[in-house]
């Protein structure tokens, strides 16, 4: 069945909800787990004719905090993992698109399920904001099981 569930995580309460259902399908299945997650490129700081212009944090200071967020997001995986006895693997990823970077870590791992956790984000909320879960969902050749 699954040997290898890849577990995408954005630190929140409820990617922690996601990393737990898919930790325990892993120790079920005698599978092992990679957490996941997702940061976002450095974004200089933008101004335009007429806007005051707020100089954002340096790039070295941006991907640190970034990768501190990351760290900390996948320290969960690696709990619950280590409790439950699962093998498991982290990665962080940089991509401006979240749901592209999920699917390429799925495929650079070898990864032949995805767990995930979603807002539940419906629809003019869907629309705006967009959904990670809805595009990797449309977009991914393997098995996802999501977690609300």
């Amino acid at each position: 069945m699954y040997r290898h569930i890849l577990i995408p995580t954005d630190g929140s309460k409820l990617a922690a909800k996601g990393i737990r259902a898919g930790v325990r399908l892993a120790a079920a299945l005698g599978a092992r787990v990679t957490g996941v997650c997702v940061v976002p490129p450095y974004m200089p700081p933008m101004y335009d004719e007429g806007t005051a212009y707020f100089p954002g944090p340096a790039k070295a200071a941006q991907r640190k905090a970034a990768q501190l967020r990351a760290r900390k997001a996948l320290a969960m995986v690696e709990i619950e993992a280590q409790a439950a006895k699962v093998p498991c693997a982290t990665r962080i990823a940089v991509s401006d698109q979240p749901w592209r970077a999920i699917l390429a870590a799925a495929r650079s791992r070898n990864c032949d399920t995805i767990v995930m956790a979603s807002h539940g984000r419906g629809g003019l909320g869907g629309l705006i904001l967009g959904s990670e879960t809805t595009r990797v969902l449309a977009s991914s050749k393997i098995p996802v099981l999501v977690i609300r």
